[in-house]
């Protein structure tokens, strides 16, 4: 079996590193999460060109993990379709399955664990107001059906916790 890029799209508190880490414990892949190594860098999270460029390099060991025949999960995000284009031609070029979880909770819920997470507090973790994931919403790309279909494996993930893998 060849090894597997997984990305997981969704908008913070869709419960990304959740199902991140599940295939981490209980598959053995490799676990890329750019917010975690931020935060351990000392590095806000709002910085877009570090992000940007610690991506860029997450993404070149991802490729080199694959070509060793290690699978690996990037927490990305994955806000647009270019990005899961991208991601799906540089896998496939690698000789590597592609999947894609689209991490989607009903809005509420969605909320609820920001507010929750919010409220804890837990170091590096960053406030997100309401009226910001609103906006964010109306400027993440979900993938469609035909989008889907592009990929070795695809699906709708609404409770990460339960959801096969």
């Amino acid at each position: 079996m060849p090894p597997r890029l997984s990305l997981l799209c969704g908008l913070p508190g869709a419960g990304k590193t959740t199902l991140a880490r599940r295939m981490e414990s209980e598959l053995g892949v490799m676990r890329l999460c750019p917010d975690e190594w931020l935060i351990d860098l000392g590095i806000t999270l709002w910085d877009e060109a570090t992000r940007g460029r610690l991506e860029q390099r997450l993404t070149l060991l991802a490729l080199s993990l694959l070509q060793r025949g290690q699978s690996v999960v990037l927490e990305y995000g994955f806000w647009w379709r270019s990005e899961r284009d991208q991601k799906r031609a540089e896998a496939h070029a690698s000789g590597a399955e592609i999947a894609l979880y689209y991490l989607n909770p009903p809005p509420e819920e969605l909320w609820h664990r920001l507010n929750a997470r919010n409220q804890a507090g837990q170091p590096g973790n960053v406030t997100i107001r309401r009226d910001v994931l609103e906006e964010w919403k109306t400027l993440f790309q979900a993938p469609d059906a035909a989008e889907f279909a592009l990929f070795d494996k695809a699906s709708e993930v609404v409770d990460p916790r339960l959801h096969p893998l």
